[in-house]
């Protein structure tokens, strides 16, 4: 992790010194997911990395730590887009099992794994566009830590999957304010991102699962929304929740985003009821 935000720290400043453009609007970025596609916390948005229109490049430089009290995740990752048309990015996710390694006294205390992302968007805008923004996203997930997995039912220690998502910015779409729609569907078998591997004893096909956020702009500083993504059951040995949370999204420049969300988690590895707090900080060029 120490490595990740040293290399994200050298990006930023490289890119900050660079003549990368900026030709989208304030906050129409979105965020890095904990998956590090641009978008949401924990769902992507059909958007690509930094604010780069056609010909221009863009990038985003994150971390990312969610807290539930028994679990600690934590993401940093790096995106570039070019075109406003294709996104690669790289997320790394450290799992620190706390409570539950503590209480069966489990061979390791966390779980790790790299996500290689590519996005491409395939037609539409967000904002200026007839059609919303449509995007495809394939992400390889390689899980490093797979013993625990391996012991609690999952078939692979590495994975691809694919999402569909679409995003529309509706100008005083909400009572004078902008509003953000996004949706998609991912077609995944990962259990819990993959962290816990992918397939299992109890199911070993991919799912198509939904996933979808809706945010108010109140200004083009700030940002009020609710996500939900849709997650598979593959493991006997622990039941697997959907995702939600409520977060608020700080945008001061095009150069920082601030994202604070209060996240339903549910059940993680037996233990219910992880509800928690999530907090990212993003910086985009």
């Amino acid at each position: 992790m120490r490595k990740i935000l040293r290399t994200a720290a050298v990006l930023s400043a490289l890119l900050a010194s660079s003549s990368w453009a900026d030709g989208r609007l304030l906050a129409t970025g979105g965020a890095s997911s904990i998956e590090g596609a641009a978008g949401g916390g924990i769902t992507p948005w059909a958007v690509l990395s930094g604010y780069g229109e056609r010909g221009e490049w863009g990038a985003d430089v994150f971390a990312t730590r969610v807290e539930t009290g028994d679990y600690r995740l934590d993401v940093a990752g790096v995106g570039v887009a070019f075109d406003n048309r294709i996104e690669l990015s790289y997320a790394r996710q450290r799992f620190d099992l706390g409570t539950l390694a503590r209480d069966l006294n489990l061979p390791e205390n966390s779980l790790s794994q790299d996500v290689f992302g590519l996005k491409v968007r395939l037609f539409g805008d967000l904002i200026y566009d007839q059609l919303p923004q449509v995007s495809l996203g394939i992400q390889h997930k390689r899980q490093k830590d797979f013993l625990i997995p391996s012991l609690i039912g999952a078939q692979r220690s590495e994975d691809s999957e694919a999402y569909l998502t679409a995003s529309r910015l509706l100008l005083g779409g909400a009572f004078g304010y902008n509003l953000l729609i996004n949706g998609g569907v991912r077609y995944s078998r990962a259990n819990e991102l993959g962290l816990l591997g992918f397939g299992g004893d109890r199911r070993d096909r991919h799912s198509l699962l939904k996933e979808g956020s809706l945010a108010v702009l109140f200004n083009p500083h700030w940002a009020l929304g609710i996500e939900y993504r849709e997650k598979p059951d593959n493991l006997s040995f622990a039941g697997e929740s959907d995702w939600a949370d409520v977060f608020v999204g700080y945008f001061p420049t095009k150069n920082l985003a601030l994202v604070l969300a209060y996240a339903r988690l549910g059940e993680i590895a037996t233990l219910d009821n992880q509800d928690g707090v999530y907090l990212s900080v993003q910086g985009s060029f």
